[in-house]
């Protein structure tokens, strides 16, 4: 048992290494009237890390790769506690609907592979949704009633939102999908899977 949680501590901490990097190094900033959005790969590895791993790991994984990301960067630490609870809250309900809804360590063929492609599907469509509404919550509160900009700033989120949502869905699903073979025959995703207490 301890081997199998120190595995799962190492593959979180490595996927949170992974979400730190796509987020800070493969991003494009664009400056918009209150603030700035990004294409980012990210959460690409937040989905990647709830499909492995299921959504509390993955989740972990998101918030810590991507929250330090922020709070690195003097343009987005403002914003650093609502990329943590986003990006957390893509994981859990990636992995959520991935383990426990479709079951996809017990899938195979084109029901693996539509299993994972709509567990990556729900969690970045929480994102696309809860993204720009979180934001204009967020920034409302912080720059008063500036509607005007905000407005502008959800219409921007929106695009590069849902452009990261289709990045993430493809490259998560098609790695998930490359490694799913190798990992299930020498044995690594039966150890990632909690143990339960008999």
């Amino acid at each position: 048992m301890s081997n199998n949680k120190t595995l799962r501590i190492t593959v979180t901490a490595l996927m949170a290494a992974l979400c730190y990097v796509a987020f800070t190094f493969l991003q494009i900033k664009i400056p918009t009237p209150v603030g700035y959005t990004s294409f980012h790969l990210g959460n690409t590895f937040c989905v990647l890390a709830a499909l492995l791993l299921g959504g509390v790991p993955g989740g972990i994984a998101g918030a810590i790769g991507m929250g330090i990301g922020d709070l690195l960067d003097p343009i987005y630490i403002a914003v650093a506690p609502k990329t943590i609870f986003l990006k957390f809250m893509i994981g859990l309900i990636t992995g959520f609907v991935a383990h426990k809804v479709f079951k996809i360590q017990k899938l195979e063929g084109k029901k693996l592979i539509v299993g994972v492609i709509l567990s990556c599907c729900a969690g970045m469509l929480f994102n696309f949704i809860g993204e720009p509404l979180v934001s204009y919550l967020y920034y409302l509160i912080i720059l008063g009633n500036a509607e005007k900009a905000i407005t502008y700033l959800v219409a921007a989120k929106f695009v590069t939102t849902g452009i990261n949502a289709i990045l993430a869905i493809i490259i998560a699903s098609f790695i998930y999908l490359a490694i799913y073979p190798r990992f299930k025959k020498n044995g690594t995703l039966a150890k990632l899977k909690p143990e339960t207490k008999k």
